[in-house]
């Protein structure tokens, strides 16, 4: 009888551990990333068809953004804490110097750069970066310097956000609005501090361009709010632009395991993460029970499963005409499956409604981080790897 409950006992047990073996001799989640090669490579779209992509340069180590010179050269961010110029095609050996120093913990880093928009004048170079605050803490900041002979000079903290241990939500972008205001945008997945009118994670902040508070600001007056704030309810914001057609604000911000989201951005208005999302937390459950919420904005486009949405450009150049308008953005990966990065082409009608999207570039399996139209009417593309590239996609002959 003993024997026979002991075995009794030991089979369950033998079964649980036969299955834990199994489970962790299951092969790692991804798509194998071959190097990227020299390129060029020639594939077909479904509507302008043959485009050329060609490597201008590599060797970045993941480079975040990058910003046009008005010679056409242009600077790249570096995540470690670098800035680059690529002249003509080649990368400066030389890094740019004055960059201050940043804490690259998680996501955080050197990530977005931009022109002032009197920089033929100025010389003023505008960039975003996570701050080391002491005790292990990070702060998104907004900086500026003036670009001089190779280096940045009387560079200078315009905002400095809230310090946080933690190694998510350390991402931000910046651009010069047609008000010719500057917005930034932080990141706000952590609790419910997206939805706290005193803290300036998870907003969309509005300055002046030497960094103070515009007096026409929607919540300057509001008690309990501060007054950088021009919306809020946001979470991880790696897309901000100025639409270039209607001269407003569209971001896109990143669910957890759905939920990507692009949204047209308007004065003073909630964007309802987390109280209402279209997403899904990792393990598969909804954000909310609800999608949508009267006093809070709905999205304009949303990805179920993700994509890591990242970079975003609207198309308006002479080159690709059957891309006029359409949206462009980045994907770091789909599905929260390494290796499967990619472009994403998006097609509007004159309402603004989405009629349908195409994904590009999935053969090169690359994280794409940053999508911009070229003064060449180009688009360029950075790839978020070790070795990163600077892609340029062009009409094939």
């Amino acid at each position: 009888m003993r024997v026979r409950y002991a075995v009794r006992l030991a089979a369950p047990l033998l079964l649980c551990m036969l299955g834990l073996s199994h489970a962790q001799q299951q092969p790692p989640v991804g798509v194998p990333v071959p190097p990227l090669g020299a390129g060029p490579w020639v594939f077909d779209t479904a509507e302008q068809h043959k485009v050329r992509v060609s490597v201008v340069t590599k060797g970045l180590s993941h480079p975040w953004a990058l910003a046009f010179l008005p010679d056409g050269d242009m600077l790249v961010t570096e995540r470690p804490g670098r800035l680059r110029i690529v002249r003509r095609g080649v990368l400066d050996p030389q890094a740019i110097s004055g960059v201050p120093q940043v804490r690259t913990d998680g996501n955080g880093g050197l990530m977005d750069v931009a022109l002032h928009p009197r920089f033929a004048d100025n010389r003023f170079v505008y960039f975003t970066y996570t701050k080391p605050v002491g005790n292990g803490m990070g702060a998104p900041a907004l900086a500026r310097g003036r670009l001089e002979a190779g280096a940045l000079a009387d560079v200078r903290d315009l905002l400095v956000t809230d310090a946080f241990e933690g190694n998510s939500g350390l991402n931000g972008r910046v651009v010069f609005g047609r008000d010719g205001k500057v917005y930034m945008s932080t990141g706000g997945n952590v609790g419910n501090v997206a939805q706290d009118p005193t803290s300036l994670r998870g907003k969309i902040l509005r300055l002046n361009d030497d960094g103070s508070v515009p007096p026409d600001n929607p919540f300057v007056d509001h008690a309990g709010h501060r007054p950088e704030i021009y919306t809020l309810g946001h979470r991880n914001m790696l897309g901000l632009i100025v639409h270039p057609e209607t001269g407003v604000l569209w971001n896109h911000e990143n669910g957890p395991n759905g939920g990507d989201e692009i949204n047209i951005i308007l004065r003073g208005r909630n964007y309802g993460w987390p109280v209402v999302s279209f997403g899904r937390n990792y393990p598969g459950a909804r954000i909310s029970e609800h999608p949508t919420r009267e006093g809070m904005e709905s999205p304009l486009v949303v990805w179920l499963p993700a994509i890591a949405v990242a970079g975003m450009a609207v198309y308006t150049g002479d080159q690709f005409p059957a891309w006029s308008g359409n949206v462009f953005v980045g994907s770091l990966r789909e599905g929260g499956i390494p290796g499967t990065g990619h472009l994403q082409r998006i097609v509007f009608n004159a309402r603004t409604e989405e009629l349908r999207r195409e994904s590009m570039l999935t053969e090169l399996r690359q994280r794409i981080r940053e999508v911009r139209e070229g003064p060449d009417g180009f688009l360029y593309l950075l790839t978020d790897e070790d070795d990163g590239a600077l892609l340029r996609i062009e009409p094939a002959p």
